[in-house]
């Protein structure tokens, strides 16, 4: 197989797996069309329970996004700092090395 059919392959193997999900979504949809009431803070609306779902696993996603960057710029930094002490041990232990040995 080149490279070529195997990217192909791929393409297929993705546009399936989407078309797949899509007829499970939509399906999900159907299925939980009942309304449900939904109270909030500021009131309370009527939605469907699929929608209902969808937006607080979307709303679980992005608060999961947010605190992975966090942690991820805080592991960053870290590796900024860490890296800046290498480079000053390695040039101490160069400067170290370059010294005369005296008896």
């Amino acid at each position: 197989m080149t490279s070529s059919q195997k990217e192909v392959t791929v393409k297929i193997f993705g546009l399936i797996v989407v078309l797949i999900l899509l007829v499970i979504g939509v399906t999900f949809a159907l299925l939980n069309a009942a309304p449900v009431s939904f109270h909030y803070y500021f009131g309370a609306k009527e939605l469907p329970l699929s929608i209902l779902l969808v937006l607080s696993f979307t709303l679980g996603l992005l608060l999961a996004f947010v605190i992975m960057s966090v942690s991820i710029l805080r592991l960053k930094a870290q590796k900024r700092g860490l890296n800046k002490r290498l480079k000053t041990v390695e040039q101490e232990i160069n400067n170290l090395r370059a010294l005369p040995i005296k008896d």
